[in-house]
């Protein structure tokens, strides 16, 4: 297999306890484009995003990024990539806005205080950034986890159902956005189970099943997602 993408997935079992949970999975993500993820609840589609990333070992198979094997705990790595797979990976004694800050600036960000400003606005948070996040709602850590992904530069975002939570106004925008963002080179590896953002963002669609994970279309994606 060609070892041309930003992302090269080959043969790649995921499962826990030596138990793979769905069918291996082989998949190359191009810089610049955005891969979507779907399956029924329970397929494997987070754990296919958490072995992907590095925080669970694989069972089997490879993941590279830009020909080298994922290692979450490589600076290299931790600075091209982006993840939003849990919304309480937040640092609990700091206020929302500090948090983002505290990404920002750690990530090298020029004007950092105007960049969490930006992203604060974005996502509707203006009125509770300065509270901590055991005193938001769901939905507003939601959004809080997404505005930290994009306080900071990363080459590759990995989101695990970003429009979980969000009403539907904001997930037309954050799926605007992520289309923009890709069209200038970011690259975007997600799962999801909406058809309109699927149809959105996707350029193409991983489909996580036991018998076969296979890529498809965004049309045939969200025709069965329509379906089932």
């Amino acid at each position: 297999m060609a070892k041309n993408g930003l992302l090269e997935v080959h043969d790649l079992s995921v499962g826990y306890g030596g138990e793979p949970v769905c069918a291996p999975v082989t998949v190359s993500v191009q810089a610049g484009t955005a891969l979507g993820v779907i399956g029924p609840n329970g397929a494997g589609k987070s754990t296919v995003l958490q072995t992907v990333v590095g925080l669970l070992p694989a069972l089997g198979g490879t993941v590279q990024l830009e020909g080298r094997d994922v290692d979450e705990r490589e600076a290299g790595f931790r600075r091209a990539v982006a993840t939003v797979l849990d919304d309480d990976a937040f640092f609990p004694s700091l206020t929302g806005a500090e948090h983002l800050l505290l990404t920002a600036r750690g990530h090298g960000v020029a004007d950092a205080e105007q960049v969490v400003a930006e992203e604060i606005e974005e996502f509707g948070l203006a009125e509770r950034a300065h509270a901590l996040p055991s005193a938001l709602s769901s939905g507003q850590r939601r959004r809080l986890a997404l505005a930290a992904a994009f306080v900071r530069p990363a080459r590759l975002l990995v989101l695990d159902e970003p429009e979980r939570r969000l009403d539907a106004q904001m997930r037309r925008r954050l799926a605007a956005r992520l289309a923009a963002d890709v069209a200038e080179g970011l690259t975007v590896v997600f799962a999801s189970h909406d058809p309109e953002f699927l149809a959105t963002v996707a350029r193409r669609v991983l489909v996580v099943d036991d018998d076969q994970c296979t890529v498809v279309s965004p049309k045939a994606a969200v025709a069965a997602l329509h379906e089932g």
